[in-house]
């Protein structure tokens, strides 16, 4: 058997998982001076494995290190998996007083932080099965709930661009989360499943968690008339829901790695993100 590292994650499954833990995923643009880099002050911080089905997940985690009953917000990576910039964003929310995780699902397809031509990304990304990825997913939150000092009854969750699709797949199909808030993640983006392909429009019926959808003016995908069209759906049903759509800003607007990051955007958009959590994980 492999020995572990310190993370409690071995040094093959670091292997496996295609350097997504060692940094910025190299398929992402060059990082930015932008970027904000958030400490592990107060936290408790690190990867984890986590067993699925004979196949060990790698996830990053961040909780605060006093404290107790902190509600959990699951971290749903872009294409590029759970690269530095996942991993800071899950330390922000433990420092809002979150258990935050962020698993790395693209780990069965020996990952993408290796990779650099964005069509062989995507062939992953998009070809992978929604059930796999919600299987994965609802695994990484059961493991989340017997964590350290975590209130298990409050989960919520949260992703970027694909992560922020995914959002919309997890909020339909996991009963355990009470929150969700979308950043830019389009409705209309197929999820390959075995009876066929599913979208968030056709999951919006099934959304009961209390929904914030965050977008920009400038984006194709979604457009903000995908954005509004999918609100106006759970809202039929379900009256927790806003959608945001932030004038001049275009995709992944939240990326300060990237040069997408529109500041204004992203800074009110993370306090709307932590408002919204706040009101219905903590209250």
């Amino acid at each position: 058997m492999a020995a572990p590292t310190d993370t409690g994650v071995t040094r093959r499954q670091m292997l496996v998982a295609g350097g997504t833990f060692a940094g910025y995923a190299l398929g992402v643009e060059k990082v930015l001076a932008q970027a904000i880099k958030t400490d592990t002050d107060g936290l408790v911080a690190g990867d984890q494995p986590v067993p699925v089905g004979g196949v060990t997940v790698p996830v990053y985690e961040a909780r605060p290190a006093a404290g107790k009953d902190h509600p959990i917000v699951l971290v749903i990576s872009e294409i590029w998996g759970v690269h530095e910039y996942v991993k800071d964003t899950a330390r922000r929310f433990a420092k809002a007083g979150y258990y935050a995780v962020a698993p790395e699902l693209f780990v069965r397809e020996g990952g993408v932080g290796h990779m650099t031509n964005i069509q062989e990304i995507l062939k992953i990304v998009l070809g992978q099965k929604r059930e796999q990825t919600l299987g994965d997913i609802k695994a990484t939150v059961d493991w989340a709930k017997k964590r350290p000092n975590v209130k298990a009854d409050r989960v919520g969750v949260t992703g970027f661009c694909w992560g922020g699709g995914a959002t919309i797949q997890v909020a339909a199909s996991n009963p355990d989360v009470k929150a969700a808030v979308a950043w830019y993640g389009p409705p209309g983006r197929p999820f390959q499943s075995a009876g066929g392909p599913v979208t968030g429009f056709d999951v919006a019926k099934d959304v009961k968690a209390a929904f914030l959808g965050l977008s920009g003016e400038n984006d194709k995908s979604p457009t903000p008339a995908d954005a509004r069209k999918f609100g106006e759906m759970v809202k039929h049903h379900n009256p927790n829901v806003e959608i945001v759509v932030y004038p001049g800003a275009g995709h992944a607007f939240h990326a300060d790695y990237r040069p997408s990051y529109n500041k204004a955007a992203a800074d009110d958009g993370w306090k709307r993100c932590v408002a919204w959590f706040d009101k219905h994980l903590k209250a």
